[in-house]
């Protein structure tokens, strides 16, 4: 059986793969993608908290979570759509409308 440790050290470089990501990226699409791997990111501790204690409770929260992410994936790319239709690109440092 692999110990929990080695499930929270991966958990962690996925966390901040993603963290990276977020921060050093400028597309869009990238960042989406970026806060995907941190939610996965917790999910694997979610489901490693929860075979280690004997329970579902992880597994159930961790598919909330998933259900959360498609929700969150489907808008940001509805956003993303409408960011290329307006502007002919997703690099956050061309989105200027926004701002007042």
């Amino acid at each position: 059986m692999i110990p929990i440790t080695h499930y929270l050290a991966l958990s962690a470089i996925l966390f901040c793969i993603g963290l990276l990501g977020i921060l050093i990226r400028r597309n869009l699409l990238l960042i989406l993608l970026s806060i995907e791997i941190m939610l996965n990111a917790a999910n694997l501790n979610f489901v490693a908290g929860a075979a280690l204690h004997g329970s579902v409770s992880g597994q159930v929260i961790s598919f909330f979570v998933m259900v959360v992410a498609a929700a969150e994936v489907t808008i940001g790319l509805s956003i993303a759509v409408l960011l290329f239709r307006r502007q002919d690109s997703v690099d956050t440092r061309e989105i200027t409308f926004l701002k007042g």
